[in-house]
C-alpha cells in the first residue's frame, strides 16, 4: 500500500463508521448482586465514586492507609455481612454510618491498640484513630502546643525550617535567591561605587 492512502482507497468501497452505543444516564446501574449503585457516596467526610469496592473507598479516607484500611474492610464482612466484592454504592446510609463508627473506633470490634494512629493520647492518655477532619485539627492542635512550649520543634514550625533532623545546607531554600554580589553592590553606602574590572 502506497503511503497516504487509506485502506478503503485501496478496495475501492468508502470505509463505514458503525454508530457509537448511547449511554441511557437515567437507567440505575446495577451491582453484581441486582442491587442500585448510588453515583456518589460520602464516607466520613470524603466523596468517592459509587463503582469503587468497598476496600478502595475505605483507603480513600484520610487517617486510613493501606494495612489499616484493609483490616477495617476485614472487620466490617465479618461485623456486618458485606460480601468481598461489595462496591461501596450499594450501602446505605445506615450501614455507612456503622462502617464509620468501626473506623473511629476500631476496639470496638477487636483491633489491637498498635494500629491506631494517636496512642497514649496526650490529653487523655488513651490510643485513638484519627479520620477525615479530627485528623487535620489534632495536627493543628500539636504544632500549636509545641510552639506555645517553644520547644525546639516549635521553634522550627515558627520559623518555616525542616522539623525532623533533615539537612538543610542545599535542600528546603525559600525566598530571594542571592547568588554572587558584585562589588559594587557590596561597597557601603555613602561610599563611591567601585570601579569595574578591566576585562
Amino acid at each position: 500500500m502506497k503511503p497516504g492512502k487509506k485502506k478503503s482507497d485501496e478496495k475501492g468501497a468508502p470505509e463505514v463508521r458503525k454508530p457509537e452505543a448511547k449511554v441511557d444516564y437515567g437507567k440505575a446501574v446495577l451491582s453484581p448482586r441486582g442491587k442500585e449503585i448510588r453515583g456518589i457516596v460520602r464516607i466520613a467526610g470524603k466523596d468517592v465514586k459509587g463503582e469503587v469496592s468497598l476496600r478502595r473507598a475505605v483507603i480513600e479516607v484520610k487517617g486510613v492507609g493501606e494495612r489499616y484500611g484493609r483490616i477495617i474492610f476485614d472487620a466490617a464482612c465479618s461485623k456486618m455481612g458485606f460480601p468481598l466484592d461489595c462496591m461501596v454504592g450499594e450501602l446505605s446510609e445506615d450501614e455507612l454510618d456503622r462502617l464509620e463508627e468501626i473506623m473511629k473506633n476500631p476496639a470496638s470490634v477487636g483491633i489491637p491498640s498498635f494500629l491506631m494512629n494517636r496512642r497514649k493520647d496526650v490529653d487523655t492518655g488513651q490510643d485513638k484513630q484519627l479520620i477525615a477532619t479530627d485528623l487535620v485539627f489534632q495536627n493543628k492542635q500539636d504544632v500549636e502546643r509545641e510552639k506555645g512550649m517553644s520547644s525546639w520543634r516549635g521553634y522550627r514550625h515558627v520559623y518555616g525550617k525542616k522539623v525532623r533532623g533533615q539537612r538543610t545546607r542545599t535542600t528546603g531554600r525559600k525566598g530571594m535567591s542571592v547568588g554572587v554580589l558584585r562589588k559594587s553592590l557590596v561597597a557601603k553606602p555613602g561610599a563611591a561605587p567601585a570601579k569595574e574590572e578591566k576585562k
